[in-house]
């Protein structure tokens, strides 16, 4: 790892001193934290732990509240209401996170607000279209999908790519904001000179289930590659699909940007890697992934953001909407959103904006894009950050 990268993360640690050590005792109020299990979203749940190390499991006196939501949310969409409804029901509830908001979470913040108007409910990556959930939601943040369809493409390029190979399945490819992302990438692509491709995989969610839909892509990359050429850059927008490619493309060729929800973790699957001793110290994760994917072959071939967009995006939020319980910060505070995000990766380098509805133009002040730079294994950042995206991409649908 370069020493600019420790240098961020070292620097930014500072920010921790702008928040308060938790209180001993029995918490005055609690925050109910939902996420995907370790199979689905295994990032998004390791900030919920981070969490309760920081402020106690309800269970034992202390401020946070997990559940992890059904693998097959899809079909299981009530009992995921039920779940985030439920919390509803502890006297001293005041903040409800759910992370990543599967469908259904527009509903159950609905159902919330009618027991309790007092519960503050935030969605971190919705599933549902921004319209949909920016009606029952009072803060909502997603991975900054607009900017990142020209940002992705335009790092593809700069890693060498000449070709982009976008893998994906019909129910992701129905929300609006990834939709959006690759109907963008596909415009990004030819304007800057890489020829694009959409190739089809299993849904997780469906019968094939995590393991079925993982080996779709463990099996198809070679031919992809020799379809594509080794030139060729893979973005899939299922983060469990992410580890077959990264295992592929490092041991076969061709380049990995990022991954939909990027993330040094995504890489322990992909090359057997066990980072038990290093959780939670993204310095050190971020330092052994690295020392892997070199000596894999990936070495200027593959990306990530260096902290988890899951974890940072679940950490923060409890932070965020614990600031705004204790009065702190207002809920639209974006400036005390970005610190909440400083805290959880110290050093990391964030942009973000407010989501500019398409069709009417309007700022939501309840919804926020955000996006970190992308640093390659083994070369660096790519100052993506930095960039300027033109103004014609955020106008195509």
């Amino acid at each position: 790892m370069g020493s600019k990268a420790i240098h961020r993360i070292l620097a930014g640690a500072a920010l921790c001193c702008l928040f308060a050590c938790p209180a001993l005792g029995a918490a005055k109020f609690h925050i109910g934290v939902v996420t995907g299990t370790v199979s689905q979203s295994e990032d998004d749940l390791r900030g919920a732990e981070r969490l309760i190390k920081e402020y106690g499991d309800v269970s034992k006196g202390g401020m946070i509240k997990h559940l992890t939501y059904p693998d097959n949310f899809m079909s299981e969409m009530e009992t995921t209401i039920s779940q985030i409804v439920g919390l509803a029901d502890d006297p001293l509830m005041k903040v409800i996170v759910v992370n990543q908001a599967i469908p259904g979470t527009t509903e159950a913040f609905r159902r919330v607000k009618e027991k309790r108007k007092d519960i503050l409910c935030f969605a971190g990556e919705p599933h549902e279209d921004p319209g949909v959930i920016e009606s029952a939601a009072d803060l909502a943040i997603n991975a900054d999908n607009i900017a990142r369809g020209y940002l992705i493409i335009a790092a593809a390029k700069k890693m060498g790519a000449n070709a982009f190979v976008h893998i994906s399945f019909p129910r992701h490819m129905s929300y609006e904001l990834l939709s959006r992302r690759r109907n963008i990438m596909e415009v990004a692509c030819k304007d800057l000179g890489l020829k694009f491709a959409f190739e089809t995989a299993p849904d997780p969610t469906s019968d094939v289930g995590v393991a079925g839909a993982q080996q779709f892509i463990l099996e198809k990359v070679p031919a992809w590659l020799q379809k594509y050429g080794k030139k060729s850059a893979f973005f899939c927008t299922n983060d469990a699909q992410a580890e077959p490619l990264i295992k592929q493309v490092a041991a076969l060729g061709g380049y990995f940007v990022e991954a939909d929800l990027p993330s040094p973790l995504s890489y322990a699957g992909a090359l057997s890697m066990d980072l038990s001793k290093e959780k939670g110290n993204w310095t050190a994760i971020l330092k052994k992934v690295e020392q892997a994917v070199i000596k894999a072959g990936g070495k200027g071939r593959l990306g990530t953001w260096v902290y988890s967009n899951g974890y940072v995006t679940t950490a923060a939020l409890a932070e965020f909407g614990k600031l705004v319980a204790e009065k702190k910060a207002k809920v639209h505070d974006f400036k005390t959103l970005m610190a909440c995000l400083n805290r959880y990766s110290p050093g990391g380098s964030w942009s973000g904006n407010p989501y500019v509805d398409l069709g009417t133009g309007v700022k939501q002040k309840n919804h926020f894009l955000i996006y970190q730079d992308t640093y390659i294994l083994g070369r660096g950042y790519l100052g993506m950050t930095k960039v300027k995206v033109p103004e014609k991409y955020f106008q195509i649908r």
